[in-house]
């Protein structure tokens, strides 16, 4: 996980991660992962995905106010990102779906910048 003050903003990090190749964005519905690009629409199951990297964001004012962001890449190669809130606010299809990958072995490659 990335420390760096510089790269504490969500905003910042996602631009981080576009650079670096994480230009999909996804979502998870039906107990699988989809990306958003209406032109190659594309689902995997959790098998088929690795967490390369994640972040966690506090909110400034509101402890609660928490979320983290998951690079991911797909067997196929594709790679990008999603965001889910921490906590009572947290998406549990979301959960549900990146806890199914983390207990497949396949919770971090630490070779990501």
């Amino acid at each position: 996980m990335q420390d760096k003050e510089e790269e504490r903003s969500l905003v910042n990090v996602e631009n981080m991660l576009t650079k670096d190749g994480f230009t999909q964005d996804f979502k998870v519905t039906d107990g699988r992962l989809h990306t958003l690009d209406p032109r190659s629409p594309k689902s995997y199951a959790p098998d088929e995905v690795t967490i390369v990297d994640f972040y966690r964001f506090e909110g400034e004012s509101n402890p609660d106010d928490t979320s983290i962001l998951y690079a991911i890449e797909a067997t196929d190669g594709v790679k990008g990102t999603i965001a889910s809130a921490y906590g009572v606010y947290a998406d549990t299809d979301t959960d549900d779906f990146l806890k199914q990958v983390e207990d497949l072995g396949k919770n971090l490659k630490k070779g990501h910048k």
